[in-house]
């Protein structure tokens, strides 16, 4: 099956660092070997289950999930329950959040026949390999992530509380993540490259200590896919924590209303300038997504028409593009609890016997086998 490319830089893309411009070319090689053998990767990918996903998770990594699953990539998907509590001292319905979570995996197209799922709290070796992973990398590495410092800073303003312990160590944790499952590739945006440097660096530096003349670990490539930023309907990107998302589960009445709600400006001739023009950008990157064309069709189309033609024309391709889902998501619904339990066992029974496989090959390279 042929894979699509990797969207092509756009413009801004000059002002890009060299890291990033050498992670683009590296993803547009492993997008090749892709297609020739996707047997070679697997992906280990994932989400904090905070809430019901949204259109903005949608269209920035659901979708390019089921893309590389459907090409024959090996992908397996972690529902990070452990991390919800990162930043907050409430996890709320836990479970029934990520029973939702889980569903729409599965209404957008992630196949559990193809695609390993499964939650951070069942697999405990993953959690052990943490440990010596740890000693691999300073807190001055982890407090330099500039991921941690901004999540550090919103946990701050939000809750007015300092930062956790399991919060500064996230980026170790996902490298445990990623290791314990022997992923080799993590599809990521430019802004989380550094998080995926930190994996590479304790796989780096654990081959370098413990088994340098053979290295265990392979140090995961980024599979860089493009920076996707959905507004909610206040202009602002979309967020569960702010109260301002679509969820994929939304009725059509709810879609409609969301769209009548969303931001744009006062000039009536609709063009594609995501710059000067950022939310009528957004709902013309939303349209074209879900009616398979491009933001500068789509604005072409619409014209002179003005905002309000905008927002039918951008309701219309979400209330047709998600008709499918949506449908699959009802009928998955009436036996949610029996559906989501009997996947994330499946993928639990793999996910630990690729960790445990994975701690006992490092306690033997350690010496901690007695």
């Amino acid at each position: 099956m042929t894979v699509v490319p990797a969207t092509p830089p756009t413009p801004a893309a000059t002002a890009e660092t060299p890291a990033v411009r050498a992670a683009r070319r590296r993803s547009a090689e492993i997008e090749a070997r892709i297609d020739k053998d996707p047997s070679a990767f697997r992906v280990l990918t994932g989400d904090r289950p905070t809430g019901a996903l949204h259109l903005g998770h949608y269209l920035a990594t659901l979708a390019n999930r089921v893309r590389l699953q459907d090409a024959g990539v090996d992908v397996v998907l972690v529902v990070a329950d452990y991390q919800v509590i990162t930043d907050r001292d409430e996890t709320g319905d836990l479970r029934g959040t990520v029973r939702e979570v889980v569903l729409d995996y599965l209404a957008a197209g992630i196949d559990p026949d193809r695609t390993t799922i499964f939650t951070h709290s069942a697999v405990a070796a993953l959690h052990q390999l943490m440990l010596p992973f740890l000693s691999l990398v300073t807190v001055a590495e982890l407090e330099r992530n500039p991921t941690v410092k901004a999540e550090a800073v919103d946990a701050a303003r939000r809750q007015q509380r300092s930062m956790s312990g399991l919060l500064l160590t996230y980026p170790v944790h996902q490298a445990a993540d990623i290791l314990a499952m022997h992923g080799n590739l993590v599809p990521v945006g430019a802004d989380q490259l550094p998080h995926l440097e930190t994996t590479r660096t304790v796989a780096r530096r654990f081959n370098q200590r413990f088994t340098a003349a053979q290295p265990y670990f392979a140090e995961p490539d980024a599979l860089l896919t493009e920076s996707v930023t959905v507004l909610g309907h206040d202009g602002a990107k979309m967020s569960t924590s702010r109260g301002n998302s679509l969820e994929l589960r939304s009725s059509e009445d709810d879609t409609a209303a969301f769209f009548r709600r969303a931001r744009t400006d006062s000039l009536r001739h609709i063009t594609y300038e995501p710059e000067e023009r950022p939310e009528v950008a957004n709902l013309l990157r939303i349209g074209a997504h879900l009616a398979g064309t491009t933001p500068e069709v789509l604005a072409g189309s619409i014209g002179a028409a003005g905002a309000g033609r905008l927002k039918e024309v951008v309701t219309e391709a979400v209330v047709e593009g998600l008709r499918p889902l949506r449908a699959r998501r009802r009928a998955l619904q009436a036996d949610g609890a029996g559906v989501v339990g009997e996947v994330l066992a499946r993928g639990a029974e793999r996910a630990n016997r690729l960790a445990a496989g994975t701690l006992t090959d490092v306690r033997e390279l350690m010496g901690t086998v007695y």
